[in-house]
């Protein structure tokens, strides 16, 4: 099929499409034709990749665009999981990308049916206290897509039992970035279980670290103990 709603220059998004799921196998985030990835392109229309195809032999007319509705056009057709990545588009205007990984440590994790709890203060990287995990339903059912939805919650990220991970951004690279702090995660609590009971942060002072993130890397960020002294000369005296 011809695609009527996208012209030459969606070809970077498209593009871009294609350079994060070669991506996720080469960070070790996915294996073979597995996991999907979606970039949204206006309020009605996002990219995501084609079913089953090899991530290396990709190109961008093979992207297919699909609106909020299930209509889709392209040559190639969408990937099998395009109800979630519709669902959490259409519900979830702060999303701007999706990466669905079926990482190693972060899937046998979601194998037990377990949420990440709050053993480090870095689970709030995913928006909360803790990373929860979806009871089970097929791949691609509209019964899936409703309990991921539910798992994100106040949330960006969630595993998926028996499954994987959906990771969230309002761009790619960060849907990326954080797919692989959810996998860091998760081989850490996995690691920390082997060795015995593992100490859970309290509500409280993650609430606090939850708040810390919405700042977390902005230039502009408030710290009072932090005084700000002027810029930094190019080279200071006695430096190396």
């Amino acid at each position: 099929m011809t695609d009527p709603h996208v012209d030459s220059s969606d070809c970077d998004l498209r593009t871009l499409v294609i350079t994060t799921c070669r991506e996720l196998t080469r960070r070790g985030l996915t294996y073979g034709r597995s996991g999907n990835v979606s970039l949204r392109c206006d309020e009605r229309h996002f990219f995501v990749s084609p079913s089953g195809m090899d991530y290396e032999v990709l190109q961008a007319e093979d992207v297919p665009l699909v609106d909020l509705d299930g209509g889709w056009s392209g040559r190639c057709r969408p990937s099998s999981e395009w109800r979630f990545h519709r669902d959490i588009f259409k519900s979830r205007h702060d999303v701007g990308a999706i990466v669905h990984t079926h990482s190693p440590m972060a899937t046998a994790l979601a194998c037990t049916g377990r949420d990440i709890p709050a053993f480090h203060y870095m689970v709030a990287v995913a928006g909360g206290g803790d990373i929860r995990c979806a009871p089970y339903y097929g791949f691609g059912t509209q019964e899936l897509s409703d309990a991921a939805l539910v798992a994100l919650q106040d949330r960006k990220a969630c595993l998926l039992a028996n499954h994987g991970v959906i990771a969230t951004g309002t761009d790619l690279p960060g849907a990326l970035a954080l797919a692989g702090e959810v996998e860091n995660l998760a081989l850490q609590y996995c690691t920390a279980l082997s060795l015995g009971q593992v100490h859970i942060i309290g509500d409280a002072e993650m609430g606090r670290v939850v708040e810390k993130f919405r700042t977390y890397g902005q230039q502009n960020a408030i710290d009072p103990d932090l005084v700000f002294s002027g810029a930094q000369p190019a080279t200071v005296k006695g430096s190396r």
